[in-house]
């Protein structure tokens, strides 16, 4: 998981696949020419970045079934648990866990015992893992604050690539994300598709509350209205 420095969130944020941009200046016209298209560069040509999404859940499958196993409470997190809801696959980074802060130790014995090796981190709200490549953060304080009992009980237990496990409910998930935003962390494009797809699933008027008063998630939950995905607050509250 990344870190972004010096933001409200203190760096706490959980991963959603992104979108690609071409490269500065591609198809740019030179001082005193006409555009030129960019062409392919020069050198041997560069490989597509893999896709690591079937990687990806078979290492979330295989931590789901240690921690289970182990008795401690949890609940999936990030872009895997936005998929396990019902939003496209098409992560790349890690698979996020969620974990009170009084299981850590038992929860890194039950990974090590199961093959998963532990990466020195130096952030203070999780543990960094590894397993058959992939990447794994053990969250135990999220931007909005720790990691709670009240939060892994309403977890809902779904399956995820056939494997059924405790998945952070879709309130608390996109609050989790709307929390994370920072100026150093702002892309609103991830969270268009999670919000339009789980909106059934929400209660955007307790978001709003719980979130009143942070700039970038206001702004994002705006957008939300004006594009439609959910209703304005003016329109509900002068009624019919």
């Amino acid at each position: 998981m990344d870190q972004a420095t010096g933001n409200r969130s203190g760096g706490r944020r959980l991963h959603l696949a992104g979108t690609g941009e071409a490269p500065p200046g591609a198809g740019a016209a030179p001082p005193g020419g006409e555009a030129v298209a960019a062409g392919p560069p020069s050198g041997p040509a560069r490989a597509l970045p893999e896709d690591h999404t079937q990687a990806i859940l078979e290492t979330t499958k295989h931590v789901a079934a240690l921690l289970k196993a182990s008795g401690h409470p949890f609940a999936l997190a990030g872009s895997v648990a936005a998929h396990a809801h019902g939003v496209p696959a098409g992560f790349q980074h890690d698979t996020d866990f969620c974990i009170r802060r009084e299981d850590v130790d038992g929860v890194v014995q039950a990974l090590r015992d199961g093959g998963v090796e532990i990466v020195s981190a130096p952030e203070d709200w999780l543990v960094k893992a590894r397993s058959g490549g992939e990447e794994i953060d053990l969250i135990f304080e999220l931007a909005g604050g720790p990691v709670t009992d009240a939060m892994l009980e309403r977890a809902p237990v779904l399956a995820v690539d056939s494997v059924r496990m405790p998945v952070l409910a879709p309130y608390d998930l996109l609050s989790s994300l709307l929390a994370a935003l920072s100026e150093h962390h702002c892309d609103f494009a991830p969270l268009l598709t999670v919000a339009r797809t789980l909106r059934e699933l929400i209660d955007w008027d307790a978001l709003r509350a719980e979130h009143e008063g942070d700039p970038l998630p206001d702004a994002f939950l705006y957008l939300l209205e004006r594009l439609g995905v959910i209703e304005a607050r003016e329109t509900r509250e002068a009624g019919p």
